[in-house]
């Protein structure tokens, strides 16, 4: 952790608080202030009145301010604790991070577009994040983020938060044309380059009586940089291809390592198609459908630094095959070239009322549907790049038929009527149901064109959740709330199976797993108190139990003699949070302080088990018996500071996560959790220097934290590692005339090197042209 860096970003927090007059002995006070709730936002927040945890939102206005987005991922990098993993534009593999969840914890988190689920539970790591691509930027009216698990309206994946973003509906005429070019300049080992990409967005919307229209498409081309590097493993013995041009260095562990070259450089081409209609069947019932399409074509290709004798670049060693580095004989693999296509599609439909009397509720279906997904992996050897006019066998997947259903039953009842009644009662049905359906095969010749060959391997399953919750929100005196809820969900996997080519006797290629059932009973509690009128303390206390995802379940786990199965006695995450949050309401603003903890019993972690069969490690996913994390986090929101039309935002959270307990791996305990920086910090200034010109200056920082379990990674900041890293960002928004405005910006001025495994992005420049009527 670099403490001067971070000194410097508490130290502009603390100014702003001391420009507030926070620290002064008298302190002027507007008397009728009433905290109602902690996003202090213009527009309407997304989340359920009276929700009993800490909120934070970010306006369309504010993102267009200060926000260099291209994809709808980056819009919340600002918020306390927030961090997304996009590690290049347009990266698919976006997990969002919170307080007390890392950033390849897909499951941990839950990610919403108008209450339709985005997230993708089929499985929980970087290969199952958000489908981030269903929304532009351009089409988002608020987002807002609810920290931990205290509602019971949401399900036990909120553990870490919850992210409901809100989408425009119009009410009149409008249309939007958006336009941006970006490029970053990447250098690392011998990769140097230029990556350009380019945005654009349309949409029109209008109000026809009781109709409501807004049909809006978005496409994007992005070159990325290299995710991962190829390294050469060192082998006893003479021989060998004598190539040159390799990098070395030491890796996360301090180890000495060879870089034979950068592979997975991605260039994807996505479009995204909206269609959204709704009717109001009267002046307080409004239905909504939604229809999304997403489309990806992606190309990922290879940045080879071996060269023979001839000068030809060397890739990959096949079998018995050696290269020979500076007299040393290695094998080298990793740099396949690659090729994927999807089509997914997305529908919602609810009927909702907004009387704000005594009775409201709503009806929602969802479905997400993977119509078309394939990937396919080139197997080159030698100095064969895999895209030469012929090409290398290879292999293809498929997870055509993949994906999840959603039904929700939901009603408000305000005994009395009203939004003042004493008591405002949430209940309500959920169900959802998620399929996984992945086959992989051989492709004897042309990786790229050729047919489907033998099967090699598949995974196939099924999990269902049904949930009834209850929860009541009770001002039982004009100062004091209490909030209290539960809910009871009942789980079941099923149809699941795996297949290997590979599997000899006893084990047979095809392997079917029981079913399993499960039930578990979440309940919440919170407890607020309006001490004064610019006082506000609240305290919440939760339950939340996350069931294995479809591919946790049904994974392949090795056993000696190559028999392979999966654990049946694999239990559910369960965690109990706790938070204490202190509001003041300023003369310009809102200050917020908030204390967490939470105690997490069997989580569901990748591991070494060195318990099961003597003198063997068996690596899977598995229970881990006990993390506990805790920490603080302070949030500022000031607006006119100093001078009008000068706000400031910002944040600083420190964290503390240990494995206390680890039946399977004892060496663990005392280890930080993976992925948990231990402090992170944000801070936005945004000056609106007139009507048509405004400028931002934000700086995001990161400290600390371990990418392996056994905590062995001491050298961070490379690649393999999780690095710290401070970086800032600059926009300027100008507004040519009244319906063209122009924007600059650069994230990354420093162009710091920072790594989460994969290299984070370096320099990078933003220009943007847009239209409004």
């Amino acid at each position: 952790m670099n403490n001067k860096k971070l000194q410097g970003l508490i130290a502009a927090i603390c100014a702003g608080l001391s420009g507030s007059g926070f620290c002064a002995d008298d302190v002027g006070r507007k008397t009728d202030t009433q905290l109602q709730e902690m996003v202090i936002n213009a527009a309407k927040p997304a989340v359920p009145a009276n929700l009993p945890a800490t909120t934070e939102g970010v306006t369309a206005q504010q993102i267009a301010e200060s926000v260099n987005a291209v994809t709808s991922a980056e819009t919340i990098k600002y918020l306390p604790s927030i961090l997304v993993r996009e590690r290049y534009i347009g990266d698919r593999n976006g997990i969002v991070s919170t307080r007390t969840t890392g950033t390849i914890s897909s499951a941990q988190s839950i990610v919403y577009a108008d209450s339709l689920l985005l997230s993708n539970f089929l499985g929980n790591s970087y290969s199952y994040p958000p489908r981030w691509g269903m929304v532009s930027p351009e089409e988002i009216e608020r987002i807002d983020i609810i920290y931990g698990p205290f509602s019971a309206l949401y399900p036990g994946n909120s553990m870490g938060g919850v992210v409901q973003m809100t989408t425009r509906l119009p009410e009149k005429f409008e249309a939007h044309v958006n336009l941006q070019l970006f490029q970053e300049r990447f250098k690392l080992y011998g990769t140097d380059e230029v990556n350009n990409g380019a945005h654009g967005s349309a949409s029109i919307g209008n109000k026809f009586g009781d109709w409501s229209l807004w049909v809006s498409g978005d496409h994007l081309d992005s070159h990325g940089h290299p995710m991962s590097f190829g390294t050469a493993t060192l082998k006893a013995g003479a021989g060998g291809t004598v190539v040159s041009g390799a990098y070395k260095d030491t890796d996360q562990t301090g180890a000495a390592r060879v870089i034979a070259g950068g592979y997975s450089i991605d260039h994807t081409v996505q479009d995204n198609g909206k269609i959204k209609l709704a009717y109001d069947v009267s002046p307080t019932v409004r239905a909504t459908y939604t229809l999304g399409v997403w489309q990806n074509n992606s190309d990922t290709s290879v940045d080879g630094y071996l060269r023979d004798g001839a000068g030809n670049t060397y890739y990959n060693t096949a079998s018995g095959q050696y290269v020979r580095i500076d007299g040393q004989r290695y094998t080298v693999s990793g740099l396949n070239p690659g090729h994927a296509e999807s089509e997914h599609w997305m529908q919602g439909l609810s009927v909702k009322s907004d009387t704000r009397g005594e009775w409201d509720w709503e009806a929602a279906v969802s479905v997400y549907d993977y119509n078309k997904d394939i990937s396919r992996t080139a197997s080159n050897t030698g100095t064969d790049s895999g895209t030469g006019a012929v090409r290398p066998a290879g292999s293809l997947t498929v997870m055509d038929g993949s994906g999840w259903q959603n039904l929700d039953l939901r009603g408000e009842w305000r005994p009395g009527g009203g939004m003042e009644s004493r008591h405002q009662v949430s209940f309500g049905y959920h169900l959802d149901r998620y399929e996984l359906d992945s086959d992989t095969y051989k492709v004897a010749a042309d990786w790229l064109n050729g047919a489907a060959g033998a099967l090699s391997g598949n995974s196939k399953g099924n999990t269902q959740t049904q949930a009834l919750y209850l929860q009541d929100a009770w001002r039982f005196a004009p100062a004091w709330q209490l909030v209290v809820g539960g809910r009871q969900e009942y789980w079941r996997a099923f149809n699941g199976s795996n297949f290997s080519s590979t599997n000899v006797a006893p084990t047979p290629p095809n392997v079917a797993y029981s079913d399993r059932t499960d039930t578990a009973f979440s309940p919440k509690v919170s407890l607020s108190f309006q001490a004064s009128a610019d006082w506000n303390l609240r305290g919440s206390l939760g339950k939340a139990v996350r069931f294995p995802t479809v591919t946790e379940m049904f994974q392949v786990i090795s056993l000696p003699g190559n028999v392979k199965t999966n654990d049946p006695n694999l239990k559910p995450e369960q965690v109990v949070s706790g938070e204490f949050t202190a509001e003041r309401a300023l003369e310009n603003g809102l200050w917020r302080v908030s204390l967490f903890q939470e105690d997490k019993q069997d989580a569901l972690i990748s591991q070494i088990d060195t318990t099961t069969i003597p003198g063997t490690n068996i690596s899977s996913v598995q229970n881990i018996d006990k993390i506990r994390t805790y920490g603080i986090e302070t949030a500022l929101q000031l607006n006119d500071l100093w001078i009008r039309g000068f706000d400031l935002s910002g944040s600083v959270t420190y964290t503390s996560s240990k494995i206390l307990q680890d039946t399977r791996n004892p060496a663990y305990v005392g280890n930080n959790q993976p992925r948990i920086p231990d402090w992170r910090a944000t801070l936005v200034g945004v000056y609106h220097a007139s009507d048509r010109l405004s400028y931002s200056l934000a700086a995001r920082y990161s400290g600390r934290q371990n990418n392996l379990l056994d905590n062995s990674d001491v050298n961070p900041d490379t690649y393999g590692g999780a690095s710290s890293f401070l970086v800032a960002d600059a926009r300027v928004v100008y507004k040519v005339a009244k319906q063209w405005s122009t924007s600059l910006g650069v994230d990354n001025i420093g162009n710091y090197k920072a790594y989460a495994a994969h290299p984070y992005p370096q320099r990078t420049v933003f220009a943007n042209l847009k239209f409004d009527y």
